[in-house]
């Protein structure tokens, strides 16, 4: 191995060290305790260290969201998978959704509460962003409905989705019903 590469290997050990960490500090305390001092602290590198990687924490919650894209669309597909039909997928896709959002608060806070930087809906979002919706609209499309736009639908899931998500988490809507909540999304949209 070059130097090179060793230097970029390094590189890159460091700048999973900084997301990991910072996933984990925003988990257990909040995305306001996330500073870039307590950072280089934990990760016990130098405030320049980390800012030659990010210019900021803005750029830092944007790499902790592509991470959890990347996540969330695996499990929303190793769900999607496991089911048998296209009603039974589209439940087991909510379900897993619902699921990531409840067991990674702070990572679905980077994903879509909090300002990553990150492009949505345009050319120039990132792949693992893309990724996440195809993850959602590939069982989605099925259940569309004819005439109705596969995309344009897996918008209006995923709205409805993430307002459960969201609603539940501030406890808005009782926890409790959530089962509910997913029977009834899949009954009265997605079509047999």
């Amino acid at each position: 191995m070059s130097v090179q590469e060793r230097k970029q290997r390094e590189r890159a050990e460091r700048e999973r060290l900084i997301v990991a960490t910072a996933r984990e500090l925003a988990e257990q305390q909040g995305w306001d305790a996330v500073t870039t001092r307590l950072l280089a602290e934990r990760i016990e590198y130098s405030q320049p260290v980390l800012y030659s990687h990010f210019r900021g924490k803005r750029e830092i919650i944007g790499a902790v969201a592509i991470d959890g894209a990347t996540e969330m669309a695996a499990a929303v597909r190793a769900a999607a998978s496991g089911a048998h039909g296209p009603r039974e997928r589209v439940a087991a896709l909510a379900n897993a959704y619902l699921d990531f959002a409840v067991r990674n608060p702070a990572v679905y806070d980077a994903m879509f509460q909090l300002d990553g930087g990150l492009a949505f809906a345009r050319d120039d979002t990132p792949e693992p962003l893309k990724d996440a919706f195809a993850a959602l609209k590939e069982s989605l499309g099925a259940v569309a409905g004819d005439g109705v736009d596969p995309g344009l639908f897996t918008e209006v899931f995923w709205a409805a989705l993430h307002g459960v998500a969201t609603l539940t988490r501030a406890g808005r809507l009782p926890p409790g019903d959530t089962a509910r909540r997913v029977e009834l999304l899949v009954d009265r949209l997605a079509v047999p």
